[in-house]
């Protein structure tokens, strides 16, 4: 089993920064693939961003490519998501979440069901 623990949400202004952590234990943190999604109110749950096993392959949403870098330190088991420039519609419960792999397959995912674990998520609230 893998358990995954979301940190770091809040509250901010548009054009802050926040920077989410996801901790997980249990399971070979080192070799999944891991992702990061989002849920506004009234909303379905979205992809965020997406890394590889060792962050070599990365892939973001259009709403956030060039604001939001997704990161991994594997010795921490823990990923993260660096999110500048936020706005107001960024605003939403933010979860991360891992694939089982068993082996480093260089392999990024961005949709919901290829993952197997997930956080229980953060909230983050950008106000105008």
């Amino acid at each position: 089993q893998v358990h995954l623990v979301e940190s770091g949400g809040g509250l901010v202004q548009a054009g802050d920064s926040l920077r989410l952590s996801c901790a997980a234990s249990g399971g070979t943190f080192s070799t999944y693939p891991m992702g990061w999604f989002r849920q506004a109110p009234g909303k379905e749950r979205e992809f965020v961003a997406a890394t590889s096993w060792n962050g070599g392959n990365t892939y973001y949403a259009d709403s956030t490519k060039g604001r939001f870098t997704i990161s991994r330190d594997n010795a921490k088991n823990t990923v993260y998501l660096q999110m500048n420039s936020l706005k107001p519609e960024d605003t939403a419960v933010y979860c991360c979440a891992a694939k089982m792999e068993s082996y480093a397959s260089g392999h990024f995912y961005y949709r919901e069901p290829d993952y197997d674990y997930w956080g229980q998520g953060t909230q983050v609230t950008v106000s105008s």
